[in-house]
């Protein structure tokens, strides 16, 4: 029987005394399957869902492995969109923490790219980056992986569902022959195969076996028209009251409407497609991850990249065009442990959709009805928390502690009345830092207090301003 423990593992003592301090005892099924032939230096191909633990499953073989001494990139992840290859150098930050002077760069769209040449002038051990970006780097000359010892491509399946097979295969040009390759992927169709019996040496293939989603609870509902869809969406969202809930609709302009009739109902929702600007693509998922939103309404595209483990609740609008996208859809529920509910709308044309599942399944899918509700359940609830803008990040030095301590702080520098005591550190939420600004979440209703503190009081030695976004 395969040990669980991180402990049994040949790792070095300051990553495991930071795994103990982190509360990681017990390794996930893929970490438990993965890690003892990773840190051998095996290639492995992994198929895992997403929220299965996989950025530890490599990210502690990139770090067991790291010379800290060499400010060379030894490790290059690639990751199909900004918010995930973020969301990775953040575990890959934390995983680190052991280990001092550890420099893990992102490289990826929406950011100038002179900035990034800059950074990478400055050495780097870890890049972590999408694959135009990185591409773009090595077409220029500023990043160089002459001592390139590990590469790593994460949610490979959606990296070749966005177009980026001729980015992958450029990049492969520019890795050296001698390293250890992993590939993570939800999905194991041809392509992927054929990727990697062209970039890997006798890889293993890791199947993380048992029921990914055992914790998701779905249910199929048959509609006869949209009016039918968004008074379905809104009866289970009253009846069930999630915290947060993703709707997926295969169309950006199915999500602006189903966005716009739950807004007139009276819903706290958010829309998320291909037409936004990457400054406001960044703080609907803030927002949204933040619970200062209830439900998301999203195309796949562009909800790529999307990691909440506590996600309750997942809609499929339209049921999605194959299996592989379905599952992957509703795998964004029921996630490092918790319970979710998956709730998927289809029309008679789109029979042929259902008897594909029905047969992947090897289950029968029976019709529900829509739940109807009492009294108290007609009501439209608000989200827990509030998002305040602040209009400091990095570049001005802000740290999440210093916002903490301005929101927390029982005294202020204010003599503006309404200004005094702060709030507790249990009302205060997320906190996202960006270059030049900051988001961070408080509960909802001390969202008033915590603003008139972040106003009036200074941080850093400096005022601020900041503002309530509202919704």
């Amino acid at each position: 029987m395969t040990s669980d423990s991180f402990f049994d593992l040949a790792i070095k003592p300051e990553l495991l005394n930071n795994l103990e301090s982190l509360g990681y005892m017990h390794m996930t099924p893929v970490q438990a399957e993965t890690l003892p032939l990773s840190l051998t230096g095996k290639d492995v191909v992994v198929q895992a869902k997403t929220g299965s633990g996989k950025t530890a499953a490599f990210g502690l073989s990139l770090l067991n492995g790291l010379k800290v001494d060499t400010l060379d990139i030894q490790s290059l992840v690639l990751c199909p969109t900004r918010e995930l290859a973020d969301q990775v150098a953040m575990e890959l930050r934390r995983l680190a923490r052991g280990v001092p002077n550890i420099k893990i760069v992102t490289l990826c769209g929406g950011v100038p790219t002179r900035n990034q040449i800059s950074s990478l002038e400055h050495g780097a051990h870890i890049v972590i980056g999408t694959p135009g970006r990185v591409q773009d780097h090595l077409d220029r000359g500023s990043l160089v992986l002459d001592e390139l010892n590990y590469f790593v491509l994460d949610e490979a399946d959606r990296m070749l569902d966005m177009g980026f097979q001729k980015a992958l295969d450029d990049i492969i040009a520019y890795v050296p022959n001698d390293r250890q390759t992993m590939l993570f992927s939800a999905t194991y169709p041809p392509k992927i195969a054929s990727i990697a019996d062209g970039v890997m040496n006798q890889p293993i293939m890791i199947k993380v076996t048992g029921d990914n989603n055992s914790d998701i609870q779905q249910s199929y509902y048959r509609v006869n028209n949209n009016e039918e869809r968004q008074s379905g969406i809104q009866a289970l969202i009253l009846k069930h009251r999630p915290v947060s809930a993703l709707v997926f609709c295969n169309t950006k302009v199915d999500v602006k409407e189903v966005a716009q009739s739950m807004q007139v109902f009276g819903f706290h929702v958010l829309a998320l497609h291909g037409d936004l600007e990457q400054k406001d693509r960044d703080q609907t998922l803030i927002r949204f991850a933040n619970n200062s939103s209830t439900v998301l309404v999203a195309t796949d595209v562009a909800a790529r990249g999307l990691d909440i483990d506590s996600l309750d609740m997942v809609i499929n609008y339209h049921v999605a065009s194959d299996v592989e996208i379905h599952l992957h859809r509703i795998g964004r529920t029921g996630r490092a442990g918790n319970k979710g509910s998956a709730h998927s709308f289809y029309a008679e044309k789109e029979a042929y959709k259902m008897k594909r599942l029905e047969s992947y399944l090897d289950a029968e899918i029976v019709s529900k009805r829509f739940p109807k509700l009492s009294k108290n359940e007609e009501m439209v609830y608000k989200p827990p928390m509030m998002t305040l803008r602040i209009s400091g990040g990095k570049k001005q030095k802000l740290r999440a502690g210093d916002i903490l301590g301005a929101l927390t702080s029982k005294q202020s520098a204010s003599k503006k009345a309404g200004v005094g005591n702060g709030i507790e550190g249990r009302q205060v939420g997320k906190i996202n830092l960006f270059d030049h600004c900051a988001y961070v979440a408080v509960n909802r209703e001390v969202a008033q207090v915590a603003l008139n503190k972040l106003r009036n009081d200074k941080m850093k030695g400096k005022s601020f301003k900041a503002w309530l976004l509202k919704g």
